[in-house]
């Protein structure tokens, strides 16, 4: 009995110890990922900042930081490390999501009304108006009229 107490303290503290020495190897492979994308990005890459800010590359020379333009002539310094991925780029030949040969049906987005008492209720857009967020529309997403 001694025996088996005497061997359940070690065993504990390396049941305890496994968790650990994985998670740690799991987050150096994470890191040195993170260090190769950073390090590989060049200018006209589309990328997410840790803050959430998406941006255009626009030069890489730098060995610690990395200009950004995050709007039509707005470039801004940023630190390399505070890049958190790189933005695939889409290919423009088939809609997204959209199997080749499949029919797609255009459904525009609910948008916001504003009522007589002031609470917003949602009405449907007609598919034949749709919906534009592209740069230069209204603020709030709704179509311009």
């Amino acid at each position: 009995m001694e025996n088996l107490t005497s061997l359940l303290f070690p065993l504990l503290i390396l049941l305890l110890f496994i968790p650990i020495f994985l998670s740690s190897r799991r987050q150096k492979k994470q890191l040195a990922q993170t260090q190769t994308l950073q390090a590989s990005l060049e200018v006209g890459d589309v990328v997410v900042t840790t803050s959430g800010i998406r941006a255009t590359v626009v030069d890489a020379s730098y060995e610690e930081t990395i200009d950004l333009e995050i709007a039509d002539g707005v470039v801004t310094t940023w630190v390399r490390a505070a890049i958190r991925e790189k933005v695939p780029v889409v290919d423009d030949t088939e809609p997204s999501g959209a199997v080749a040969g499949s029919v797609t049906e255009d459904v525009a987005p609910p948008t916001a009304d504003a009522s007589a008492d002031g609470v917003a209720s949602e009405r449907a857009v007609p598919s034949n108006q749709a919906v534009s967020l592209e740069k230069g529309d209204a603020a709030n997403g709704a179509p311009r009229s």
